[in-house]
């Protein structure tokens, strides 16, 4: 017998209902039927539609009754509906006062904003059809996948080599070598590959569900499409058209065997997140959700009625509106739970710390509340502290010792550094130290080190273009960054000159030595550690194509590289010295102190002056850093264009110099498997060379 709050009271078609339960807002399965709940402040009415599969027209329309609205929320049980054949949405009355940011309009069928899935985009690159009435569907899924044990790794931040990757990217390329390319099952097919390199964390790019088609065009014979997906259609929708499997509507399912299995091998997953904007755009884009729903509610409006354009994207949500601030916390949660998330990392963060006029609060509620959720206790947070409206907070984003940064200045001085500019020395060695100047209040984990991103070149093509090649993005070369702090080694683009080629793998041995022994936390773009190339295109938003596909067959010709980079990983991984987030820098029982800098002599380093050649040294105590065995490491860095000579710091008696890596001579070594060195207590380096040495 049925108990009294699931009891219909009402029969529509062969459909019975009543008033159902506002939380959780979305569509859950409950005993014999779906749980509908939906927030609107200001619609006057709300109908339920349910599709069959595919379907143009829904077999079904229920209006609410106004005693199914309790506050805000419209909350319908439906019972005998068969799940796996039928999609859902709703119609929504209410007045039209552009003026007064009020868009109602009945004709349009909206998405739930708490869809845990997404029709109408499962293959991907299948175009959409434009008289579609409704192109993006919600599904109701089931939550009973086996997760055989599996939690969050919650492996501590300082320990984390970040690898940053787009799903589609990673194995698209005919030379990946996987079965299912593009997909989240590729990825699995790839683990073995990421945990020899030694990386413990993939940050995948956007894959909440978006519309790839989203300002899609011809240019030049090839089309143009939404690919990075920083455009959300559907906060808690894996996006369909990365699952190999979402023909059969398990795209839910397949991402969470990817995760399972990275977990598995001890990789943790990080999402990078989109709630700066929606993908509903400006006055003149499309209905989907948030528009046709409380518009008013969802975005910030100015007093004519028109969108705030904080993220460049057309629109910016009212992240810290108490309804949307839940919304975000809802999606969060759910991520953490139900997929078994790591961390995040908020794309144009600033935007969570507007209010409702857009002008930047000190305290901004979203992130705060954010910081001390419990369900979010072991998340990681990442923050890209700055928006596309010119607010810049890299060094002060609010964090309540809970946020990390994406550390923009980290990337531009080593960059500046790298090409020649020794006026950025000084600043490039407070980076190493861990950015004390920008994050004194919180630690060096705070500080997430990059030298290259999504956004932007590849490693290989900040050493091989001067300026960007963007002429593919069909834009006359006008998008993407103007500066890029790069240097093309002497010719622009490809080149056979073994000279030019050689110096060009040197400078990129050289940035992956600085960027994986400063303090902080390392983050690596996908392809960078076998020279993966989008030939000068710094902006390839747009590029479903080989322009963003990672070409493995690189890996082949770089090996050496690819080496170079897994001895690097490994070596930090077997030194606490160098993912050490304290800033205290005093003597330890070595001696020593525990981090210090110098010029080609020892002790003798200007911290001001503008200069070419450097070192610094970490002392590595068995009682500081519980480790075996004491041991100094020696970083020497030479941006000159001449060799250069080194004076090594003079070490306790019985202890010995061991090579761990040279960027000219090409060669490194896996921890342990060090070889010694003959020295005078000197070492030379070639011109815009570096080299780790280590005594014990």
């Amino acid at each position: 017998m049925k108990s009294i709050d699931s009891f219909p009271t009402d029969k529509i078609q062969d459909l019975e209902y009543r008033v159902g339960r506002v939380f959780p807002f979305g569509a859950s399965i409950i005993d014999g039927g779906v749980n509908f709940s939906i927030f609107s402040k200001e619609a006057t009415g709300c109908t339920l539609l349910l599709f069959h599969h595919g379907s143009d027209e829904p077999f079904v329309e229920i209006p609410f009754p106004e005693k199914f609205r309790i506050g805000n929320v419209f909350s319908m049980m439906v019972f005998g509906i068969n799940t796996e054949t039928t999609e859902y949405g709703y119609r929504f009355d209410g007045p039209w006062d552009p003026d007064k940011g009020l868009r109602y309009d009945r004709t349009k069928i909206l998405l739930d904003p708490y869809a845990k899935s997404i029709s109408g985009r499962s293959v991907w690159g299948r175009k959409p059809r434009p008289d579609d009435p409704f192109p993006h569907r919600g599904q109701i899924i089931r939550e009973d996948y086996d997760w055989e044990g599996d939690k969050p790794l919650e492996i501590p931040m300082k320990d984390l080599v970040i690898y940053e990757a787009h799903v589609r990217s990673l194995t698209m390329h005919e030379s990946s070598g996987v079965r299912f390319r593009g997909t989240y099952a590729g990825i699995v097919s790839k683990i073995p590959y990421l945990k020899e390199l030694g990386v413990n964390c993939i940050e995948l790019m956007p894959i909440f569900e978006f519309d790839e088609f989203e300002n899609s065009r011809e240019s030049n014979g090839s089309l143009l499409m939404n690919y990075w997906g920083y455009s959300t259609v559907g906060f808690f929708a894996p996006k369909a058209g990365y699952a190999a499997s979402a023909p059969f509507g398990m795209e839910s399912d397949e991402l969470k065997t990817m995760i399972r299995h990275l977990h598995a091998n001890g990789i943790e997953v990080i999402l990078d997140v989109v709630f700066n904007h929606t993908a509903e755009g400006n006055e003149n884009g499309p209905y989907i959700s948030y528009r046709g729903i409380d518009n008013r509610t969802y975005y910030l409006l100015t007093p004519e009625g028109y969108y705030y354009n904080f993220s460049g994207c057309g629109n910016t949500m009212n992240c810290n509106n108490a309804v949307v601030r839940n919304m975000i916390l809802d999606c969060l949660r759910y991520w953490a739970f139900s997929y078994h998330i790591d961390g995040f990392r908020f794309d144009l963060a600033s935007i969570l710390t507007r209010d409702q006029s857009g002008a930047p609060m000190i305290s901004p509620p979203l992130l705060e509340t954010i910081a001390h959720d419990p369900v979010l206790g072991k998340c990681k947070l990442i923050a890209e502290a700055w928006d596309a409206g010119g607010l810049y907070q890299v060094g002060h984003f609010p964090s309540w010792n809970r946020w990390s940064e994406w550390n923009g200045k980290y990337r531009d001085c080593l960059r500046v550094f790298l090409k020649g500019g020794g006026e950025a020395a000084p600043e490039l060695c407070a980076r190493i130290q861990g950015s004390q100047d920008l994050y004194a209040g919180r630690d060096a984990s705070a500080s997430i080190n990059f030298i290259t991103c999504h956004d932007g070149f590849t490693l290989y093509d900040l050493v091989s273009y001067n300026e960007k090649h963007n002429l593919a993005n069909g834009e006359d070369n006008r998008d993407g960054c103007d500066r890029n702090d790069s240097w093309n080694c002497g010719v622009e683009g490809e080149t056979d000159d073994p000279g030019i080629l050689a110096l060009r793998e040197r400078q990129m041995r050289n940035a992956f030595t600085i960027l994986l022994t400063s303090r902080g936390v390392p983050m690596l773009l996908s392809g960078d550690e076998f020279a993966n190339t989008q030939y000068g295109n710094n902006n390839a938003y747009c590029q479903d194509s080989d322009i963003s596909y990672l070409d493995w067959g690189r890996l082949e010709t770089h090996q050496k590289l690819q080496q170079y980079v897994r001895d690097l990983i490994a070596f930090r991984k077997a030194h606490p010295a160098l993912r050490s987030v304290s800033y205290d820098i005093g003597r330890n029982d070595t001696g020593y102190p525990d981090l210090s800098f110098h010029s080609t002599t020892p002790w003798q380093h200007d911290p001001y002056g503008a200069a070419l050649t450097f070192a610094y040294l970490f002392a590595e105590g068995k009682e500081t850093y519980h480790t075996a065995q004491t041991s100094f490491i020696y970083v020497a860095v030479n941006a000159y264009w001449e060799d250069q000579t080194f004076r090594l710091p003079i070490i306790p008696e019985g202890m010995r110099w061991y090579l761990v890596c040279d960027s000219g001579k090409s060669v490194s070594a896996s921890p342990g498997e060090e070889k010694p060195i003959n020295t005078d207590g000197t070492y030379s380096l070639m011109a815009r060379s570096t080299a780790i040495l280590i005594a014990r």
